[in-house]
């Protein structure tokens, strides 16, 4: 089996995983992942996460550029962006969930994750006494102008980063690291959108 084969059969899995989990409702989302000769196997845009086939995942360049005339995600250019940023991202996936959408609009400049126990579900963190910072950052249509923020915001620690009212980023080592951060972080953000709704 190739080896665009071979990721893209993952990636229809984690779609439908992720459409389970309730997190890329309608066409919503993207995911992609990095092959061993530096192109990349992306989701076709416009395609429904939860139903996807081997047709629905495509193959770019390093920097994006479709290599079949089909147009990938619109974007693309965040997982590009990841994927030159931080060498050990494989796997990049970017579901849109409730959470994570009312709380990037809730938080000014980050959210901050602190004492919890779940942390420990992140590269590198083995305690939970500790402070995760998520990024967020404005939403904009301008995809290489927000990649270009999102690059210049990032230190390259961070596990994922927030999109302003949209969704959120994470990304792993193989599929599974990355589908375990997402599962983590929505553990996370509705436990901090609990707390939000006590203290009001």
């Amino acid at each position: 089996m190739s080896e665009f084969r071979l990721r893209t059969l993952e990636l229809i899995d984690a779609g439908r995983q992720l459409y389970q989990m309730g997190l890329v409702p309608a066409t919503s989302g993207n995911l992609s992942a990095r092959m061993s000769d530096g192109t990349l196997a992306v989701t076709v845009s416009g395609r429904h996460k939860g139903k996807l086939c081997e047709d629905d995942i495509m193959q770019v360049t390093a920097t994006g550029q479709s290599l079949d005339d089909r147009r990938p995600s619109a974007e693309c250019l965040l997982h590009v962006q990841i994927y030159n940023r931080i060498p050990d991202a494989r796997v990049v996936l970017h579901p849109h969930s409730i959470n994570a959408t009312l709380l990037s609009r809730l938080r000014d400049g980050a959210l901050v994750l602190q004492d919890y126990e779940l942390l420990k579900a992140f590269p590198g963190i083995d305690t939970h006494h500790c402070e995760v910072r998520v990024p967020i950052f404005n939403n904009c249509q301008d995809i290489a102008h927000l990649a270009a923020e999102v690059d210049a915001g990032l230190s390259g620690k961070e596990p994922g980063y927030l999109i302003r009212g949209h969704g959120f980023y994470t990304w792993g080592n193989t599929v599974e690291d990355a589908l375990r951060h997402v599962e983590a972080f929505e553990f996370l953000f509705e436990c901090e959108m609990r707390l939000t709704g006590l203290k009001q």
